[in-house]
């Protein structure tokens, strides 16, 4: 039997990122696979989004058999991928800094008061840095290149 909603502004039809709290809780109680995969692909592309955000509620007092555990592990796989998705950016980002820089490894560190080795974690993505770090190399980056103040 095709999910359905009742008492909810949307159709199951519409995209499941559109759907109001109460159509998520409908399609987890009793909708199918199938609406469970939509979630699922929600969750994965939006894993901070609203229908995340509405899944955590909801399993915050009900556990619906079947979905609750299953939706609930995509949202923890779906936020994983995202962060080693980020971390690797931020790394990406790091390297294109020191790389831009014109400096070596040892004497960029320097500049920005962290060690080479300190450093090297945070170009392979093992540690991120704080948001002022970051900051601080994209500014050491900018005066190597003579593009931004000089360091101090």
């Amino acid at each position: 039997m095709p999910l359905a909603f009742r008492n909810v502004d949307a159709d199951p039809s519409d995209p499941v990122g559109t759907w109001p709290y109460e159509g998520l809780v409908s399609a987890m109680e009793r909708g199918s696979i199938r609406d469970w995969r939509r979630i699922a692909a929600e969750l994965r592309a939006h894993p901070w989004g609203r229908t995340a955000r509405h899944l955590e509620e909801h399993l915050t007092y009900a556990d619906p058999p079947g979905s609750g555990p299953l939706l609930s592990r995509a949202l923890e796989s779906a936020r994983r991928e995202q962060e080693a998705q980020e971390r690797a950016e931020v790394a990406s980002r790091i390297d294109e800094l020191v790389r831009a820089s014109g400096l070596r490894a040892a004497e960029f560190a320097a500049r920005i008061g962290t060690s080479a080795s300190r450093l090297s974690t945070y170009r392979t993505g093992k540690v991120v840095p704080s948001a002022t770090l970051l900051l601080r190399m994209e500014r050491a980056a900018a005066a190597a290149r003579g593009l931004g103040p000089p360091d101090p």
